[in-house]
């Protein structure tokens, strides 16, 4: 089950669970702004592509609810890790 994590690894925006945010298959979570135009849809951890993440209505959040864990990237936004 997706974490749905609630911020933006890059710039730390708060993304709710029905923001427009974008994943990779690790999960890595990017605002569309920073997915896109930072990144240019290529999660900078693994390489793979970022798509957009699905949306868990609302009673199910109730059962399954997003995750609280804030997760920032160690390098600096911009720059892939090697």
């Amino acid at each position: 089950m997706l974490a749905l994590r609630p911020n933006c690894e890059c710039c730390d925006r708060d993304l709710p669970p029905d923001a427009d945010a974008l994943i990779c298959t690790y999960e890595c979570t990017f605002c569309r702004a920073c997915a896109e135009g930072v990144f240019q849809g290529a999660c900078p951890n693994c390489g793979g592509n970022l798509v957009t993440r699905p949306v868990r209505p609302p009673e199910k959040l109730l059962k399954h609810p997003a995750s609280t864990e804030r997760v920032l990237r160690a390098a600096p936004c911009g720059e892939r890790v090697a």
